[in-house]
């Protein structure tokens, strides 16, 4: 190795030199001033601060927001059942939309704006500056906190204002009106409980084919075979749709001896023909599918498998319950025929299919 600078180093052994970072005089750091806190600008009073006739004013200026909020709602509330949805009609929905919504908005707006000219006119308006925190504060932190919503109450004039107070509470009171109208009326007028417990399917009604209407005699169905089937009278029922999503059937064929009858149901199906309700039992989606190797229906909504051969019983899925069975039978010239309704609700459960 080098012992100088001026020798030449051998072969092997140069050293390499570092030199000291040159900076140049254009890039030197300069301390900057410190900032100073400008603090607070000076409290200005409003004028319902210093003027109690203004402050009186304002106090019905708010109760009257909060009192045309409850007039827009009970508007909206009329508004619906003066206007009322006429099927075919689509200037009874211009009309229903229109009035619904302007007093729906009406008592929306009325309510924001009551409550932004309080806080704007009555409340404190002095300025405050907190520090921050932990997320939750200790024992003596979260005591005082009860103090302060004391405190908030006090200024806010929310207990000794009883106008506003009880203005604020009818306009509270009245904004979810039309929601509970408008909710309520999606619901059945009768009791869903008959309402779902229910089909077209009664004795002696024929198995038609969906959406023929043909009727089905016992010889067309051969082993492995499935029909859509819907109620002979239901192109003539007045609510087709609705009817239609209760009454819906799936008519199979298997080997009697693959079937596991129940006891009770020993005469429910015929010569190995059965036939289940097509509305699956976790939400009510139609069970389209059947497999018949494994005489397995399936729902493609969420997978729900039902095994045909032991009563329509659920093996795989979210849904609970297996399918209702309709019972069916054959009349004198060999068509199959209902022997009944339903001997339970079909398609999901619901809370009154107990009663």
């Amino acid at each position: 190795m080098a012992q100088h600078d001026d020798e030449a180093p051998e072969t092997g052994s140069a050293v390499e030199k570092h030199e000291p970072r040159r900076v140049s005089a254009g890039t030197a750091v300069l301390t900057t001033d410190v900032f100073e806190n400008p603090g607070e600008p000076p409290h200005r009073d409003r004028v319902t601060d210093i003027d109690p006739r203004a402050e009186k004013r304002a106090e019905r200026q708010v109760s009257t927001w909060f009192f045309l909020s409850i007039v827009g709602s009970i508007a909206a509330i009329g508004a619906y059942v003066a206007f009322p949805i006429t099927s075919g009609d689509s200037g009874s929905v211009r009309l229903n939309n229109l009035f619904l919504g302007l007093g729906i908005a009406l008592g929306l707006l009325s309510v924001g704006i009551g409550a932004v000219h309080w806080s704007k006119t009555l409340m404190p308006a002095r300025e405050i500056t907190e520090m921050r925190h932990s997320t939750r504060g200790t024992d003596e932190t979260r005591g005082k906190a009860v103090e302060v919503f004391a405190l908030g109450n006090q200024e806010s004039g929310f207990g000794r204002r009883a106008l506003i107070r009880n203005s604020l509470i009818g306009a509270l009171v009245a904004t979810p009106l039309p929601a509970v109208v408008l909710f309520r009326d999606l619901a059945p007028a009768e009791d869903p409980n008959e309402v779902l417990r229910h089909t077209l399917w009664e004795e002696g009604m024929h198995l038609t084919r969906d959406p023929s209407g043909a009727r089905i005699k016992a010889s067309d169905v051969t082993l492995g075979s499935v029909f859509h089937v819907i109620p002979e009278n239901l192109n003539e029922s007045e609510h087709l749709l609705e009817e239609k999503a209760k009454a819906a059937v799936l008519l199979m064929r298997l080997k009697p001896e693959d079937l596991n009858i129940p006891e009770g149901r020993e005469d429910w199906q015929y010569d190995g023909i059965v036939a289940y309700s097509k509305i699956c039992t976790h939400v009510g989606c139609p069970v389209a599918l059947y497999e018949q190797q494994t005489h397995h229906l399936l729902c493609p909504c969420h997978q729900s498998t039902f095994d045909v051969t032991n009563n329509c019983e659920v093996i795989f899925g979210p849904a609970k319950r297996p399918l209702p069975q309709l019972p069916i039978a054959v009349d004198a010239d060999g068509y199959l025929v209902a022997q009944s309704d339903f001997h339970e609700p079909v398609g999901p459960s619901f809370w009154e299919r107990a009663k």
